[in-house]
């Protein structure tokens, strides 16, 4: 039954992406591992110099039309897509409240993912900013983020599992019940968020600069069963074309008829913010 459990939340989470054929989904934080669903991505740090921000490959990968942006000032119109997802992200940026205000306003609905903190704390990962949790006491229930005070919950028990080499072992355990380590969060047009403290300027340093956890085979592996289970969906929508200036902010417009090329865009020359992405 374990195995069937696994593969049920694996479905939910990436596979059963609850929108129509014509939907048009942005992925946020896309990382290397983007969503088969997606048909624009976004991510502030594409290149192999940030892989300590993701989980699996060194570069993210750019399978559809990719603009390199901040997530907390995103170049899309207000409402310009129907869905966003934004998995694996929110506990690696300064300011989640800004993101999830930027994801409200240029989308409908959409899902957020990310690492629930009991288990985070038993294996940390340094590039992480903030404990998350979902206070369900309010409705709808709220995100809450707390701010971390040290890249690890407690040095000695990292230390230990380190020098002991069981860190595999254990994730390996603690992913036999995926759904026990994150938090997941459909939404609708809007999300209650808590902040609870604040990040240092030293963390947020040695976040930047933290050692990459990579598990290539695991991350393949999840992309061959992906397309797998999507190829019949992504070829009803192959042919799908989207015009540049249809979900730009106005000040983006190129007044044209430009559509959308698997490439990446940088639509604004501004420094690089702590945005990052990551996908487990």
């Amino acid at each position: 039954m374990l195995l069937a459990d696994q593969l049920r939340s694996f479905h939910r989470r990436r596979i059963a992406v609850p929108v129509s054929d014509a939907a048009l989904v942005l992925d946020v934080g896309s990382g290397d591992k983007p969503s088969w669903r997606a048909d624009v991505l976004l991510d502030r740090y594409v290149g192999a110099e940030h892989a300590g921000q993701r989980s699996g490959t060194d570069a993210a990968r750019v399978t559809r039309p990719l603009f390199d942006a901040p997530a907390d000032d995103m170049p899309f119109a207000d409402g310009a897509f129907d869905y966003a997802i934004c998995s694996h992200v929110l506990e690696h940026v300064p300011d989640p409240a800004a993101v999830i205000g930027e994801l409200t306003r240029v989308a409908r609905a959409g899902y957020i993912e990310v690492p629930e903190a009991s288990s985070a704390k038993i294996i940390d990962f340094p590039s992480h900013l903030w404990w998350c949790r979902l206070d369900e006491s309010t409705e709808p229930p709220t995100l809450v983020f707390q701010a971390k005070d040290a890249a690890y919950f407690d040095a000695d028990i990292a230390r230990y599992i380190a020098r002991s080499g069981v860190e595999r072992e254990l994730t390996d355990l603690l992913d036999r019940r995926f759904d026990h380590r994150i938090v997941s969060l459909p939404w609708t047009s809007d999300v209650l968020v808590r902040i609870e403290g604040t990040i240092s300027p030293q963390l947020l340093e040695a976040a930047m600069g933290a050692e990459s956890h990579h598990r290539v085979a695991q991350s393949l592996a999840v992309r061959l069963l992906t397309g797998l289970l999507t190829a019949p969906s992504r070829w009803r929508r192959r042919n799908v074309t989207i015009r540049h200036d249809d979900i730009v902010k106005p000040e983006l417009f190129l007044g044209s008829d430009a559509v959308l090329e698997r490439r990446v865009y940088r639509p604004r020359a501004s420094a690089p913010t702590s945005h990052s992405s990551v996908s487990q």
